[in-house]
């Protein structure tokens, strides 16, 4: 058995994790104790947060992004796109991130041993077999029915269940205040 400490790198796909949390699981996790709890006994490399922000950032958003800096992530931001679906009428909004991700992935290869994606999109699937055959270690955090197949397939038993840290990563309060006496760093719906 090895005890040798791996320098971690953590990959937060943002959106991904707001639905999975929202959708999937019915509860929304702490990310500074996220992260905490991913890191453990190891050495933090880095740790990225990608998320998707209105062209006018409105004053949650800005406070949660001040509250993962703080709380220890890099954060990277697009712009959200509105796209309108002529089937059904519906428009949404999205800031697809994924190769940022990768990029970041890749760019900060010599950095860590070990990788941490959060995130269920089957579309990481060949980046990670393609850390792997760099010699990195490679776990996936997702949770039951919030995870493509090919993903959870790539990873085998290196995948954790969001539902498995609950009790240590749950968010358990609202914080009142954050930085300059504005509201609590979560949104209201996240």
């Amino acid at each position: 058995m090895n005890n040798r400490v791996l320098r971690v790198s953590i990959f937060v796909d943002g959106a991904n994790m707001f639905y999975t949390q929202k959708k999937g699981l019915g509860w929304f996790f702490d990310p500074a104790k996220l992260l905490r709890t991913l890191k453990g006994d190891d050495e933090l490399a880095d740790a990225f947060w990608y998320m998707g922000v209105k062209s006018a950032p409105e004053a949650r958003d800005e406070n949660f992004l001040r509250f993962l800096a703080y709380a220890g992530y890099t954060v990277r931001t697009k712009h959200l796109k509105t796209i309108f679906d002529p089937e059904t009428g519906e428009t949404i909004q999205k800031a697809n991130l994924d190769i940022e991700i990768v990029m970041d992935m890749f760019n900060t290869v010599e950095n860590y041993d070990k990788a941490i994606l959060l995130s269920g999109d089957g579309d990481f699937e060949r980046a990670l077999e393609l850390l792997r055959s760099r010699g990195k270690r490679i776990c996936v955090v997702s949770t039951q029915n919030w995870i493509a197949s090919e993903l959870r397939m790539a990873v085998g038993s290196h995948y954790i269940d969001l539902q498995d840290l609950r009790s240590l990563i749950e968010r358990t309060e609202r914080p009142r205040e954050f930085g300059n006496g504005t509201a609590g760093p979560f949104h209201d719906d996240l």
